[in-house]
């Protein structure tokens, strides 16, 4: 644990107690309640006293609970989904964060068990000196988790770190802090759980402090935040798994399908407005068949409506965070000031206090503009043509980020092809956005996108644990050589 800094009053929340926006109606509703360095020191002690006895339980033991907790969510699903909706103001998503993060827990718990095995003990070199795997688990694994799915990413990392034994402590965004109590209150009738789990509000001080009294740290959230956690946590010495910002490109070949792929295209950068590190925020289409696809793309598009006033109708949900809203105005500006049409969307509207943005084609682009080469995390989808398939990799990898991308094509071994050419690491195949669903893949993110282990599929649980080998001298009539030295 580190010190608080000279002067500072450990008595005194970590973050000022800032009034929370609430993303439907303009309104400050909820006033964000940061532990003091007291109280996180305190929670970080009661973490790692418990440990042992969670580590102590098994696999098969921890599995169980993870079950019995997914069954709690899914029991207590409406009182969340409630909190998500007005930290949100979204309905459908909230609803899919719930179900995909019950999912993950059962995931989890059918699958650590094998996957922590330590595997069978093998021969060395040496004849009589066997080498005997093992694994142990960080003690306290930090996770902090952005806005965009404030449930869903405040506990992708922490599931696996709890299968592999860890104690986890969680500070969700200062931007959706309100489903923090509501999840507190499914989490406390599963006490054993709740030995091990705390999720805390606060801001950048309580980040900065999570940091500092932790073993290891997951991050979700922008490059520029990225850097600072990385930074930090080299200080310390302790890993960092970090799932930064995307530009993901989509690439629509001549053959492809263009009513499938204009409705996955619009359905992975128009899902959750927009707001997700792997949307499709770019789209590169063959020369041949563009105006046929950004007709039908910009039609479908017309058709998507605002949540509004209805949340749980569907369509485009508010802005969440007016810092983003400011951006993406940015990208737009910036756009229409270097010659970019609108074919649909492409201005903000306030309803009863929200921002909102339509679904947002955009032609007459090119990689001089903002939208094309920064992260714009709204509902805009820019549309360029290419000639060539080199044309298209070149477009694609003109980027500092590498989460995912899409290609679609008639031949799927053609289009899986040309994604293995894209330097990204997840490539939905005529789909898009895949990843937001299917979460049993093995990706690294490239680029400035993240860096760390998987964050999907079997292997993600490895971030989480410390490789060890018992090296074992077995009985012999044979002095090793060594001893004489």
């Amino acid at each position: 644990m580190t010190p608080t800094p000279r002067g500072a009053d450990n008595r005194v929340p970590l973050d000022a107690a800032a009034p929370v926006r609430n993303p439907r109606t303009g309104e400050f509703d909820h006033v964000l309640a940061a532990p003091t360095h007291d109280e996180l020191a305190a929670s970080c002690a009661r973490l790692r006293t418990a440990q042992p006895a969670w580590l102590a339980r098994g696999p098969a033991g921890r599995a169980s609970v993870l079950e019995r907790f997914a069954d709690r969510l899914e029991a207590h699903r409406d009182s969340i989904v409630d909190a998500l909706t007005v930290d949100t103001g979204r309905v459908v998503e909230s609803r899919l964060e719930v179900e995909i993060t019950v999912a993950g827990l059962r995931r989890w718990a059918a699958q650590a068990p094998a996957l922590l095995e330590p595997g069978p003990s093998r021969r060395s070199q040496v004849p009589w000196i066997a080498i005997r795997p093992a694994h142990r688990p960080h003690p306290l694994v930090g996770v902090i988790s952005p806005w965009n799915f404030p449930l869903l990413l405040a506990l992708i990392d922490a599931i696996p770190a709890l299968a592999a034994g860890c104690a986890v402590l969680v500070k969700p965004s200062e931007v959706t802090p309100r489903f923090v109590a509501a999840t507190r209150a499914v989490l406390s009738l599963e006490p054993e759980l709740a030995s091990v789990l705390e999720i805390v509000e606060g801001a950048a001080g309580t980040g900065q402090a999570v940091i500092a009294q932790v073993d290891a740290v997951a991050f979700t959230g922008s490059v520029p935040t990225g850097r600072v956690v990385a930074h930090a946590a080299a200080e310390r010495l302790i890993p960092a798994f970090l799932e930064l910002g995307g530009k993901d490109a989509a690439v629509v070949c001549a053959d492809a399908d263009l009513d499938h792929a204009t409705s996955a295209i619009l359905w992975g950068g128009t899902a959750n407005a927009g707001q997700s590190c792997l949307s499709i925020e770019r789209v590169y289409v063959q020369r041949g068949v563009f105006d046929a696809f950004t007709a039908l793309l910009a039609d479908k598009a017309r058709r998507v409506g605002l949540a509004h006033p209805d949340p749980s109708a569907g369509g485009l949900g508010p802005i969440i965070d007016p810092a983003q809203a400011d951006i993406i105005d940015a990208h737009l500006a910036d756009a229409y000031a270097r010659g970019a049409t609108a074919l649909t969307g492409g201005a903000f509207e306030t309803h009863d206090g929200g921002t909102y943005l339509r679904a947002t084609v955009l032609t007459d682009v090119d990689h001089r503009m903002r939208v094309m080469t920064e992260e714009t995390f709204g509902p805009v989808l820019p549309v360029m043509p290419f000639d060539t398939v080199e044309d298209a990799v070149a477009l694609a990898d003109d980027s500092p980020y590498g989460l995912s991308a899409a290609v679609f094509a008639a031949d799927v071994d053609a289009a899986a092809a040309l994604g293995g050419r894209l330097a990204a690491g997840a490539i939905s195949v005529n789909d898009a956005a895949l990843t937001a669903v299917l979460h049993e893949g093995e990706k690294n993110a490239f680029k400035q996108s993240g860096v760390g282990g998987s964050r999907m599929g079997p292997a993600s649980i490895d971030r989480f644990l410390r490789r060890q080998s018992l090296l074992v001298h077995e009985p012999t009539t044979v002095d090793p050589w060594w001893h004489s030295l």
